[in-house]
């Protein structure tokens, strides 16, 4: 429509006679736009055949007055053959991961990254203002000195840190953070996924970006929920203050005697803190054109336990998102029955839970357990001080060499198991079954 406009606004200098066919012309190249983006993202890879395609069809900004119920639907479709040709295979997306600690957490830090490790992707490390002076900058030689992450330049530490109060708002202010330095940064990157230092993947990033290379880039896994129960006395009436918002120096939160009332312009939402988030609701949260991720952001600078709440509530709310939901956080979380404030942390006897769940992320895990060395071995091949090995890793294998101290190609993936069991979480979530049904309701 706007095309179309834009030709009939021309100035009256345009011959009458080409203006029938000239908007004839715009409007079947607006038709053949809209049926190319339905189109499949893809051949899918012969190192792995799938039995499932999805199909986008939308782009990264969708005006209001275009917006369709069905802006991502899922299909299945049979794949091509191993003998596929390469050439035919969808480009790997890239991801940018945020992945945070306390004070004591730089060890922890150190190794998830090691765990997460791939050239293509970006990575924003941050440590809270809190920790001692000492351990902020070690983590930071680490960064800077290690020899893939020196060559590569995609690993940044945030060196004017944050005081993050626990349950409190600096948590989102932090995530959001960490996404305005992506955006600022440039780079492609296609998905945003927070983490901490007690989280550690279950799969390579070869398995990782393999099977995401098939989604929707418009798609965002968030567990989410607008049954709030419990939490709206709890968390929605009370208010409460973060000092880490004005201090220099870590307090826990503080509550002021008045109550106030569930807000009737937006629906709360609330769900898990950790979610695979999408390049264009990122952009959205960060610039906010239309001031709803402004307006819930200052609503939960009063919210106690807000990233349980904040993105998902901008995201149901917002129509241009709404329908992009994928009601998983992409995480193996072992809980109470009722659940309690903590989930347990996980060993050695939950590693088989771990596997089953097919999901690609696990928390929490305490500082170097044993469990983490297990899932290292068996899951992700990866040897103690060295990333996980992946078909970008180019240098010699013999002799014991570390063949990823040389830097390959990054669209070259050797996915695995981790693959396999990925594709079943991901084909149960988009199911007819899931999928819809699940979306912010």
């Amino acid at each position: 429509m706007k095309i179309l406009s834009f030709i009939l606004l021309r100035p009256p200098a345009l011959d009458r006679r080409w203006i029938l066919p000239i908007a004839i012309g715009s409007s079947f190249s607006l038709l053949l736009l809209f049926f190319s983006t339905l189109s499949s993202p893809g051949t899918p890879s012969a190192l792995l055949p799938f039995s499932f395609l999805f199909s986008l069809l939308s782009s990264s900004r969708v005006s209001s007055a275009f917006y369709s119920p069905t802006f991502v639907e899922s299909k299945l479709q049979s794949f091509s053959s191993p003998s596929s040709s390469s050439s035919s295979l969808p480009l790997p997306p890239r991801l940018a991961y945020l992945i945070s600690g306390s004070a004591g957490d730089g060890s922890m830090l150190k190794r998830t990254l090691q765990a997460l490790y791939h050239p293509s992707n970006r990575y924003i490390v941050h440590l809270e203002a809190a920790a001692l002076p000492e351990e902020r900058l070690d983590l930071r030689d680490f960064v800077a000195n290690h020899p893939v992450f020196k060559e590569v330049g995609n690993v940044k530490m945030i060196t004017k840190a944050n005081l993050v109060t626990y349950r409190g708002p600096t948590m989102v202010a932090n995530t959001l953070h960490a996404a305005a330095v992506l955006l600022r940064e440039g780079g492609e990157w296609d998905w945003f996924i927070n983490l901490s230092a007690a989280d550690y993947p279950l799969v390579t990033q070869d398995d990782l970006l393999h099977t995401f290379s098939y989604m929707p880039r418009d798609l965002n896994f968030i567990d989410h929920t607008s049954n709030i129960g419990w939490k709206e006395f709890q968390r929605a009436r009370p208010i409460i203050i973060d000092p880490g918002l004005y201090m220099s120096e870590k307090q826990d939160v503080f509550w002021i005697p008045q109550r106030r009332s569930v807000p009737t312009a937006f629906k709360l939402f609330t769900g898990s803190a950790w979610m695979v988030l999408s390049r264009s609701f990122i952009d959205y949260c960060i610039w906010g054109w239309d001031n709803l991720p402004r307006t819930v952001l200052m609503y939960y600078a009063n919210f106690l336990s807000s990233p349980e709440g904040y993105f998902h509530t901008v995201l149901c709310n917002a129509k241009e998102f709404a329908n992009t939901t994928v009601n998983h956080d992409l995480h193996f979380i072992s809980w109470d029955n009722p659940p309690r404030q903590h989930p347990h942390y996980l060993n050695s006897r939950d590693m088989e839970a771990m596997i089953a769940s097919n999901a690609p992320f696990a928390r929490k895990f305490r500082r170097n357990d044993p469990v983490l060395d297990r899932i290292d071995a068996e899951l992700l091949f990866r040897r103690p001080g060295r990333v996980v090995p992946g078909g970008w890793c180019a240098g010699r294998r013999d002799n014991g060499s570390d063949p990823c101290l040389v830097v390959g190609n990054g669209s070259v993936l050797r996915p695995g198991a981790g693959a396999l069991r990925l594709q079943k979480l991901m084909e149960r979530n988009l199911s007819k079954e899931n999928f819809r049904p699940r979306q912010c309701k």
